[in-house]
């Protein structure tokens, strides 16, 4: 039996894997629309930067 790797989706703002039941969100970028951007509790708390790879929209 193989088992297949789980690939955890990261922070967009510190890169960091979100674990299963962490509170995170995803939204989809403000400004474009096109790239899921996906927060951990920590950076949302913070107010940390995270930036569109798509249009390169920039906010908390």
């Amino acid at each position: 039996m193989v088992m297949s790797e789980i690939k955890l989706p990261k922070c967009s703002s510190c890169n960091r894997p979100i674990s299963v039941g962490e509170k995170a969100v995803k939204f989809y970028c403000p400004n474009c629309g096109i790239v899921q951007i996906w927060r951990c509790e920590k950076c949302r708390a913070f107010a940390r930067v995270y930036k569109c790879i798509n249009c390169g929209f920039e906010g908390p």
